[in-house]
């Protein structure tokens, strides 16, 4: 599906489910009450959002230490920072998702799935034929001058 009809149903359908939710939980728990559990799980999913963001931040720079490259990481930056997003747009359905992607264990989940449906497309540093980059042949150094430049004084 292109993006444009899935970024637009996303608009229109993402604010109709959370103001059926809101209406639904106001029935059930009142309507003050519902403001207030939008406002706490905003306030707690900041918190846990801090913490997360700093734990993150931490095994990326160990994995740097290490000679590694923090990729796993930077993944989990990301749906941090999506997660973090959806907890402060007012909404049940909006809050479940964004503390998913704060949750250590569903981030990493997530993350990992991601990875395994991702179709990495690269080139191998160096070919068999001794060449490198994805023009083909072989690189031969030297040096040159032109006929027609004029002589150096």
């Amino acid at each position: 599906m292109p993006a444009l009809p899935l970024l637009i149903i996303l608009f229109l359908l993402v604010p109709l489910v959370e103001i059926y939710l809101l209406i639904e939980i106001g029935r059930v728990i009142g309507a003050l009450t519902t403001v207030a559990l939008c406002v706490l799980t905003a306030i707690a999913g900041g918190i846990l959002l801090r913490f997360q963001g700093l734990s993150t931040m931490q095994r990326a720079q160990l994995s740097m230490a290490r000679g590694e490259p923090p990729a796993l990481e930077m993944l989990e930056g990301v749906a941090l920072l999506i997660g973090g997003g959806l907890l402060l747009t007012p909404g049940f359905a909006t809050d479940a998702i964004g503390f998913l992607c704060l949750l250590p264990w569903t981030r990493r989940a997530l993350v990992r799935l991601l990875i395994a449906r991702a179709h990495v497309v690269g080139h191998p540093a160096r070919r068999e034929d001794g060449g490198t980059g994805p023009g083909g042949g072989r690189t031969i150094e030297g040096e040159f001058r032109r006929d027609d430049d004029p002589p150096r004084r």
